[in-house]
């Protein structure tokens, strides 16, 4: 029974005419199952059908009335690149063989099997690569081409000529084919096309065209239509060059197959300039140009009966191109480069590129930070237990070294266990407090209850010395699991900043590098490239690349002072770059001036008037606005005081300048230093971090002496109380934050200078008494009164290794502040979209 006269339906009566019903709406929801498999079908095998329908039509194409050039390369490509499609092509190029103007059926026949034999001989010795396919193809049609001229009615120069040209045309055309064919077939994953891409492809449309020629509809040339149809959406999308391209590449390809219409390829030309020209006008305005180009030269090269047919002809490609739907358009510019859609398709695709990037980059700040958290709990975990373990493997070794011999060990042990364990522990604890403790020091009580004390207190001293060292080397391996840890969570830290980082999107400013180019070009400047790389308030970045003149200096006199005032704010130059120089072509770098800038002096003297001094200073810009005043001083003197606060003063500067936090730096830096040496080496860090662009200063003090702000006549003491790096493992470390004022002078110095007046005085206010009674107000100038004073107070004896760093904030103000161009106004700056 049919599965369809079974299906209920409700509302419908019973009896004859309910019968009639159901019948009825069964036959027809039966025709609609029918049809929407059909569709289905169509969507699977579409691919398949379009190229089945190029294959006929390729097979069927001729040029010059004798050759066939096309159905044996394109059944080489189809070979290779969907072997899958092989058999329906494949018969359909041999039926557009039996249906071409000359019979070329057998001799198409023929090359397809010559090729597919040397497909399966290469095949066998594993050579089938695509690369292989021109010169089978050119082998295969060269062969079959002469055993046709060798067993023909006349053997002449001319059939050689002509043979060896279709060989050479089936050459040429397999790899125009190779380039063309990926794009139909959805084999090709970049929509970004190359220009020879889009070559390829109009030549292999204007191929299958060529197997159009001969089909009329009401007197009207298939192959004009189509031809003028594809400039039409070519025109449309890449304008008047591709349009004009299009024209020539058809027109030359029909006029080869079909010599009266050798005109064809002007007109097509002229047609697709003008219609590309026409382009804004979108459909309307590319139809009108593509009408106008083929009516004009249809009357120039043709009588009355030709421009009417070619006027009716053009209208017919015009309808077609009306009627396409917009998505065909869409998906056709999105392959063309220079197009808005394939411009956006490329921005969607570098959009997910970025996003994919920084979930990458998220991810593996995930694992790192799961990392160091397993470090941490690993390193507490251990930390807890390891007093209770060491504890009774130290007194197993004891009671196995002495005991496990001894006649009283069961009175002891078993008997007596608390008061046994209670002396064991008493005398451990005599020995951690003096290592030189002897059997004359042993208490009485302890002498009566064991036989062996003698023996018990040298053993014990043995595995106490035994104990030190294993606790020493566990200690060195939790500090390193600490700092394994703190660097994971530093690299965390730095690598979710720059996920941060790509995740920001910023938009293409074409407005404002136009507004930029024509100002300069307004003041006679050879501009060749302008990039707009950043325009927020604070981080603005540009790169010119300008023709410069030696020794005239414009990006710092013209360009920059120019795009302070476009901007509006300080622009100046931040790096320059030759980039051709015999072409004169430089690429300068415009960045945001910084708000404020810091000038800085150092003066310095080691212990005793020496040469080498255990203090370290650093005075440097950090890259991302921020100027570091840093002081460090290593304990002792010498050259490996100096070691240790280089050390310290260089590993914090790189990691703060890598963007880990100030806190999490430091902290890294005191394990490091523990790490480095078992002996207690140990440094200060004294640092302050400005921020050029709004004076905000964070100090850093880690065991320094306090720094000062000299701020007109009032001077500001700026302290905390931490411990030096690298004698602690859990250092605290407290951060200062205060704002300065444009004039303010930070004064910072090692604890030579600030210890110099001795206990008995108040060495706060007797320093800020000192540098009141300056009147000075240059860095360098103060730092060398400041010394001076000192040492002539401690009447000129060095003490101690002294270092003085001062530093002052200022306005920046730029050698050339703005330059204004009547006509150019502001620029608006576009919000970005994080």
């Amino acid at each position: 029974m049919d599965k369809w006269n079974v299906i209920p339906f409700p509302g419908l009566k019973t009896g004859k005419r309910g019968k009639e019903l159901r019948e009825d709406v069964s036959t027809k929801v039966k025709t609609w199952a029918g049809s929407l498999k059909a569709v289905q079908v169509l969507s699977e095998k579409k691919w398949m059908i379009l190229l089945t329908v190029m294959g006929f039509l390729l097979g069927k194409a001729m040029i010059l009335d004798e050759l066939s050039p096309f159905a044996i390369a394109y059944f080489a490509v189809i070979l290779f690149l969907r072997r899958d499609f092989l058999i329906p092509v494949g018969v359909a190029i041999l039926a557009g063989g039996f249906f071409a103007p000359y019979p070329t059926l057998f001799t198409i026949a023929a090359e397809i099997g010559i090729f597919y034999l040397l497909y399966r001989g290469l095949s066998s010795f594993g050579k089938t690569e695509l690369s292989y396919a021109p010169v089978m193809v050119f082998t295969s049609a060269f062969m079959v081409n002469l055993f046709t001229v060798l067993i023909g009615p006349s053997f002449t120069w001319y059939a050689v000529l002509m043979m060896t040209i279709d060989a050479v045309l089936s050459f040429v055309l397999t790899l125009v084919f190779i380039q063309a064919i990926p794009i139909f077939t959805y084999r090709k994953k970049n929509v970004n096309l190359r220009s020879e891409e889009i070559l390829c492809l109009i030549i292999l449309l204007a191929s299958v065209m060529t197997g159009a020629v001969g089909f009329t509809v009401y007197n009207l040339s298939a192959e004009n239509v189509l031809s003028r149809y594809l400039l039409l959406l070519f025109a449309l999308v890449g304008g008047a060059p591709l349009g004009a391209s299009v024209g020539v590449i058809t027109g030359l390809i029909l006029s080869l197959a079909n010599m009266s219409a050798i005109y064809q390829m002007s007109l097509l030309a002229f047609a697709g300039m003008l219609a590309g020209m026409l382009k804004e006008g979108k459909k309307l305005g590319v139809s009108l140009g593509m009408l106008l180009g083929s009516s004009i030269l249809a009357v120039y090269l043709g009588g009355t009966g030709d421009v009417i047919t070619s006027t009716y002809e053009s209208c017919a490609a015009i309808l077609l191109f009306l009627l396409t739907p917009k998505s065909i358009l869409n998906v056709i510019s999105k392959y063309v480069p220079g197009t808005q859609d394939h411009s956006h398709s490329q921005h969607e695709y570098a959009k997910r590129i970025r996003d994919l990037t920084a979930e990458r980059v998220t991810r593996f700040s995930q694992v790192f930070k799961q990392l160091s958290k397993s470090f941490d709990q690993m390193s507490g975990v251990n930390e807890m237990g390891q007093g209770q373990q060491d504890m009774e493997h130290f007194m197993n070794a004891v009671a196995e070294g002495t005991c496990s011999s001894c006649f009283k060990q069961q009175q002891c042990w078993d008997g007596k266990f608390y008061q046994t364990y209670k002396y064991m522990t008493e005398m451990m604890t005599s020995i951690e407090e003096n290592p030189d403790f002897e059997a004359k020091d042993i208490p009485a009580s302890w002498t009566k209850s064991c036989a062996k004390t003698g023996a018990v207190l040298d053993v014990m001293k043995r595995q106490y010395g035994l104990y030190q060292d294993n606790m020493q080397w566990k200690r060195q391996i939790y500090d390193s699991r600490v700092l394994v840890a703190e660097q994971l969570s530093g690299v965390s830290q730095v690598m979710e900043d720059l996920a941060r980082e790509i995740q920001r999107e910023t938009t293409v400013m074409h407005k404002q590098e136009e507004q930029i180019r024509t100002a300069l070009e307004q003041l006679g400047l050879s501009i060749h490239s302008i990039d707009i790389i950043n325009l927020d308030a604070g981080q603005v970045e540009i790169e010119v690349v300008h023709a410069y003149t030696k020794g005239f200096d414009e990006c710092r006199k013209i360009i920059a002072p120019l795009l302070s005032d476009i901007i509006g704010e300080h622009i100046a130059v931040v790096e320059e770059t030759m980039t051709l120089p015999k072409q004169g072509l430089a690429t300068v770098t415009f960045g945001s001036a910084k708000t404020y800038e810091v000038t800085t002096g150092v003066a310095g003297a080691a212990k005793g008037g020496g040469l080498l001094s255990g203090d370290s200073y650093s005075t440097v810009e950090l890259g991302n606005g921020t100027f570091v005043v840093a002081l460090s001083d290593g304990m002792g003197n010498g050259e490996r005081a100096r070691l240790e606060s280089s050390t310290a003063l260089n590993i914090l500067e790189q990691l703060l300048e890598s963007g880990m936090d100030a806190k999490l730096a430091i902290k890294s830096v005191n394990s490091i230093l523990m790490l480095r040496s078992p002996e207690e080496f140990y440094a200060t860090v004294d640092m302050a971090l400005i921020d050029q662009y709004s004076a905000q200063t964070t100090f850093m003090k880690i065991g320094s002496t306090p720094s000062f702000i000299k701020r007109g006549d009032e001077v500001i003491p700026v302290s905390a109380s931490n411990l030096p790096v690298g004698i602690i493992k859990d250092i605290e470390v407290d951060l200062v934050t205060t704002q300065l004022l444009p004039g303010d002078i930070v004064i910072m110095m090692t604890d030579g200078i600030y210890d110099a007046p001795g206990y008995a005085v108040n060495k706060e206010m007797w320093m800020k008494r000192m540098i009141q009674e300056m009147d000075s107000e240059d860095p360098q100038e103060i730092a060398d009164i400041l010394l001076e004073r000192v040492i002539r107070y401690q009447q000129n004896k060095i003490h101690d290794d002294m270092t003085v760093v001062v530093g002052r904030v200022d306005h920046f103000s730029p050698e050339w502040a703005t330059l204004r161009i009547p006509g150019i106004d502001r620029m608006e700056r576009p919000r970005t979209v994080s």
